[in-house]
């Protein structure tokens, strides 16, 4: 009869019909029950023992099951014939069970198998998809927005109409500064035949006054009429210029009502809407954003702890939530000097830059992605969990307890073995161990009283 196991995660098979389970537990005769079970098999045939299963399949539990002195003495009662002697023996049964109990309790050992496999030094981060080129595009001119010429999702060249917004002030604007131009131009001819018109006056003048046929105030007078009419039409020729920039301006703020596109790219924000009446007085409000998402960039938070693990040009992969087993490659850019927080208590933290092809247009910026850059790698080799290891000697070897027969309760071997590459989970074994050989990595838990306890 196999010998029944405890196991809280596992729900209820008879321990008579259920077969041999040999993967995990020795010896090889063994099933596995809920607590629930054992309690209500405690009169059953056979001896009862249990032990807690949390490990897994690949790790073996080296030892003899426990029997349970409580389990043995419910199925002696069990039995007529013994029940009626078990009053005059129960002394003797009770210390005959606890001695063997404790004889056959040794310390289980944890191993693990040493395997031959490809190894790598990873360091992983956590990255967000960001655009390599992000344009906000916004509104420079207040009025009403007339029409939406895209929508998300958008490809646009550069120069492409985007947004129409209402140009019914900016034009009055303009016509108001070229009629105001055309004014000017009109006092300047004026202004300039005033000064022709002064320049003959004192040109009569000057003749008078070399004949002595007027005095020299009246020649100082012509002078200064000359002066002034020059005067004023430098001061027309200053307000058409001054004009002509403020029609500059109204040109601008015409052409502003037509938003185009400032490169080419995605549209992948629209916050604008038809309709909408924009307010350009104080802030220039963000209609849309426009990305190149041909090539994104991926900002990896690099621990410090890993920095100086890490340099620009490793090799690293990158992959979505959601889509774990898709390992897209990609490679370290840059390490940006500053950190993300520096703030007092935090975790510290530097941005890596890692480029992400997107020909299909399938990344999207603001991903959460998880990276994983490769510090080394070797194919092929030994290995073995790092937990197995012990102290280091002088010589650089570490102190590893290999059990040589699982099945057996023995004392395991101690090696000293050379390793080469470790990434704290596994390391490469480079002498002392042959393939296939157990490494003791810890020793298995053992069940409290509580549990080992059986109600009656």
């Amino acid at each position: 009869m196999p010998y029944p196991i405890y196991d809280r995660g596992i729900s209820w098979k008879n321990c008579e019909t259920m077969p041999a389970q040999t993967s995990t537990v020795t010896p090889p005769t063994t099933c596995i029950l809920p607590a629930a079970v054992l309690r209500a098999q405690a009169k059953a045939r056979g001896r009862c023992s249990e032990l807690d299963l949390t490990q897994g399949s690949k790790t073996t539990i080296a030892g003899p099951l426990r029997n349970h002195p409580r389990a043995a003495w419910n199925r002696l009662l069990a039995r007529p014939v013994v029940g009626l002697l078990s009053l005059v023996l129960l002394p003797a049964m009770i210390w005959f069970l606890l001695e063997s109990n404790r004889a056959a309790t040794p310390q289980g050992w944890l191993t693990a198998a040493v395997q031959r496999q490809d190894l790598r030094d990873i360091v992983s981060a956590v990255g967000t998809l960001r655009a390599q080129l992000l344009v906000e595009v916004g509104a420079q001119v207040t009025g009403q927005v007339q029409r939406l010429h895209v929508k998300p999702g958008d490809r646009v060249s550069r120069g492409q109409l985007l947004i129409e917004i209402d140009d019914t002030t900016q034009k009055n604007t303009l016509r108001d500064e070229q009629a105001a131009l055309q004014s000017l131009q009109a006092q300047g001819q004026a202004r300039q035949a005033a000064v022709v018109y002064a320049r003959q006056t004192l040109a009569r003048q000057s003749r008078l006054y070399k004949n002595a046929a007027i005095a020299l105030a009246e020649l100082q007078a012509a002078q200064n009429a000359l002066a002034a009419a020059q005067a004023d039409v430098r001061m027309m020729k200053a307000q058409q210029r001054q004009t002509r920039i403020k029609i500059e301006t109204a040109q601008a703020q015409l052409a502003y009502t037509r938003i185009l596109a400032p490169m080419a790219g995605t549209v992948v924000a629209l916050s604008a809407e038809q309709g909408q009446t924009l307010n350009a007085t104080q802030a220039s409000p963000t209609l849309l954003k426009l990305a190149q998402i041909d090539t994104l960039q991926i900002e990896a938070q690099i621990s410090e702890a890993d920095l100086q693990r890490v340099r620009p040009g490793m090799a690293a992969s990158f992959t979505l939530f959601g889509r774990e087993g898709e390992a897209i490659p990609t490679r370290l850019q840059t390490i940006d000097w500053m950190p993300v927080s520096s703030a007092v208590g935090q975790a510290v933290y530097y941005l890596g830059r890692l480029p992400a092809d997107n020909p299909h247009g399938a990344l999207r910026v603001g991903m959460t992605v998880q990276v994983e850059i490769q510090v080394a790698s070797v194919r092929q080799v030994l290995t073995m969990p790092a937990a197995a290891l012990g102290e280091r000697d002088a010589q650089g070897r570490h102190r590893v307890l290999v059990l040589v027969d699982a099945a057996t309760v023995q004392a395991p071997q101690e090696r000293w073995v050379r390793i080469g590459l470790n990434n704290r989970v596994l390391v490469e074994v480079l002498e002392g161990l042959q393939e296939g050989e157990q490494v003791i990595t810890g020793r298995a838990p053992q069940p409290s009283e509580s549990e080992t306890e059986l109600a009656l």
